[in-house]
């Protein structure tokens, strides 16, 4: 499958500037960067993408044990990489993005010159010694409301994601790829985040 269409790769800016790839944390979609791609535009050539089952990637390419860890989307980052050229290229990953830009840098560390790390964590789940953002219980509860309720808990997610109290406006114009992600895709997605 052509990897340009699979993971809606967008690439805008200077063709031949340094190459940027901006890639989205779980719940998202490459709208995220709506606001900061153009502030790279005029220096860099910028390329924006979709994990597989967000946003407008090609949903029928979704595959649950591919997708079953984060191995498959650092997979799919460098898949991105080397379609577009440009290598090595500056990687900036958000949330979850972070990690699989790690795991895609060690797998093909030719591909990639600097990592950018935008609110990373190693694990989300609390352990003995560790605090990684959340209790086992708390994930239990999030991959259940995921399962049962999955545009409320879009919903309720977007102001969480956006973290702007302030801006509310910000939340409203992030629903939209939260709810367009593909509920089963979610759901194994947030199974991968946690384990």
């Amino acid at each position: 499958m052509d990897v340009l269409r699979r993971n809606n790769v967008r690439v805008t800016g200077r063709p031949d500037g340094r190459t940027l790839v901006l890639a989205h944390g779980f719940g998202c979609d490459q709208n995220l960067w709506r606001l900061v791609a153009p502030a790279f535009a005029a220096d860099h050539r910028v390329v924006l993408f979709d994990y597989v089952g967000s946003g407008r990637s090609d949903v029928s390419a979704y595959d649950p044990v591919r997708y079953g860890s984060l191995e498959g989307y650092a997979a799919d980052a460098i898949d991105v990489v080397r379609a577009v050229g440009g290598a090595p290229v500056v990687f900036v990953g958000h949330s979850v993005s972070a990690i699989v830009g790690v795991l895609a840098a060690a797998r093909a560390p030719e591909l990639f010159e600097r990592l950018v790390l935008v609110g990373p964590s190693p694990r989300y789940v609390d352990d003995d010694g560790y605090v990684g953002g959340f209790t086992r219980a708390d994930i239990d509860e999030l991959l259940a409301s995921l399962d049962s309720n999955f545009l409320g808990w879009s919903s309720a997610m977007a102001p969480v994601i956006m973290g702007n109290p302030d801006r509310p406006e910000l939340a409203e114009l992030d629903l939209n790829p939260v709810i367009c992600t593909e509920r089963g895709a979610s759901l194994a997605d947030a199974r991968a985040v946690v384990a």
